[in-house]
């Protein structure tokens, strides 16, 4: 679960250039001092936190929750965020002081890193490990919006590598570093690059190939399945801050006869100093039980137990032949100053509707107000929508900021699925609210 469900590196970083202290106007017209090397920032938050079962019983648990933070800033080439959630048991199911869900496999031992940068995006090859919060392989017609913390009581690092050799570049990456879980590679082949060489702005037309396997081990066990899929991309339009492209690509389960999908759609994406938004609408054809997007942002919950009436891990639903469509946005937008109130805005939304009546939507949103001084963080997703069994989660988080940036409370609650030994999903919720400070240097 983790209080810190969005991407705890960029607010992290955030904190570091001075979101908590800086008001717009002495940002917008001081001196700006030279970058330094190095920055630095020191956390410690206090909370209690519950646990409160569904309808399917259970007792309530209680703890306090101390979480230390510790983040280094290098530059572009390296950064470190260091820190877990040590819950320590007020009341409830006695069976130790520390909340043993949290450390009782190596996996778990994951969580203490939340970021560790090596290398950038210019940078020949780079490698992040790290909590997977919304992550998407490349295309994403395989692995979309995935989360690895979405399991309550599993929290594996997870990791990325990225390489650019000549007309190639490759993405490879694995949802727990420490676990046999869920690995995956996706390469792209410059095709501009191979004709006519080395291109003035590489990766206008271009063929991928990826692949993913889920071993089902590590976290609990469910039945291992592999995907393939084969993607071509070619850009249309370019003008200064903008582009279009189409894509088209093929795709289907190695080993299981009829199992494959198709997909046909097209794209925008738009960069000003102050925007950055991506939005792509598709078409997709699914036969067999293939379908895009299959490690989706439900997969860490869905491999034990899929929406839907069945009642049985994703890998063995029967998911009918049809089409759909899907549609996603992804907005980041920053302003220094807009009519005395500075305000940072993270959104991503995507949405997927069958044509047999089933409609899925996941989205979060993460936004700044009043000079950086309130942080309030929404997300929320809807799986199997318009049929039985359908699944419904959401959580929601706030900061408000005071005594000069350095001191801050919070609130977070929302709702949870548990996993049991039965392969079914327990419901329940949680809530918290609690005090923190932090120093930045």
């Amino acid at each position: 679960m983790g209080n810190h469900w969005w991407a705890v590196m960029w607010l992290g970083l955030l904190s570091l250039r001075g979101a908590a202290t800086a008001s717009p106007d002495s940002e917008a017209s001081a001196p700006q001092a030279p970058p330094r090397s190095w920055s630095s920032l020191a956390r410690m938050e206090i909370a209690p936190l519950a646990f409160f079962p569904g309808s399917g019983g259970g007792e309530a648990e209680g703890f306090v929750q101390l979480e230390p933070t510790l983040v280094l800033d290098g530059g572009p080439e390296f950064g470190l965020n260091l820190g877990a959630p040590v819950r320590l048991r007020l009341w409830g199911d006695v069976t130790g002081f520390v909340r043993k869900e949290d450390w009782d496999s190596l996996s778990d031992f994951g969580q203490v890193v939340r970021g560790l940068k090596l290398g950038s995006n210019n940078a020949p090859v780079g490698v992040w490990f790290g909590a997977l919060e919304s992550y998407s392989l490349l295309s994403s017609h395989l692995v979309r919006h995935y989360s690895n913390r979405s399991n309550p009581d599993y929290h594996p690092a997870g990791g990325f590598l990225t390489g650019t050799l000549g007309p190639l570049y490759t993405q490879a990456f694995a949802s727990d570093v420490l676990g046999a879980r869920l690995v995956g590679a996706e390469v792209a082949l410059d095709l501009e690059h191979v004709l006519f060489g080395q291109p003035r702005e590489p990766g206008r037309y271009t063929l991928a190939l990826s692949a993913v396997h889920d071993w089902g081990r590590a976290g609990g066990f469910a039945p291992p399945v592999t995907l393939a899929h084969l993607d071509g991309t070619a850009v249309v339009l370019v003008r200064p801050g903008f582009e279009t492209y189409l894509l088209a690509g093929w795709g289907g389960r190695p080993g299981t006869g009829g199992a494959w999908g198709a997909v046909a759609g097209a794209g925008a994406d738009v960069l000003t100093p102050t925007l950055d938004l991506r939005l792509r609408l598709e078409v997709r054809r699914q036969h067999g039980g293939f379908r895009q997007g299959y490690f989706g942002p439900d997969h860490e919950l869905a491999r034990f137990k899929a929406a839907g009436p069945e009642g049985v891990p994703l890998a063995a639903a029967l998911f009918p032949d049809g089409y759909s469509a899907y549609g996603e946005a992804e907005m980041g937008w920053d302003a220094v100053r807009y009519g005395g109130l500075s305000r940072h805005l993270k959104l991503s939304l995507g949405a997927e509707a069958f044509s047999w009546g089933r409609f899925d939507v996941d989205g979060r949103v993460a936004v700044q107000l009043f000079a950086r001084s309130l942080e309030v963080a929404l997300k929320g997703l809807g799986v199997g929508m318009g049929q039985p069994g359908a699944r419904y989660l959401g959580a929601a988080e706030a900061r408000w900021r005071f005594l000069d940036g350095k001191l801050y409370a919070m609130g977070t609650g929302g709702t949870l699925l548990f996993p049991s030994p039965e392969v079914t999903l327990r419901p329940g919720a949680f809530a918290s609210v609690g005090l923190g400070v932090d120093d930045a240097r």
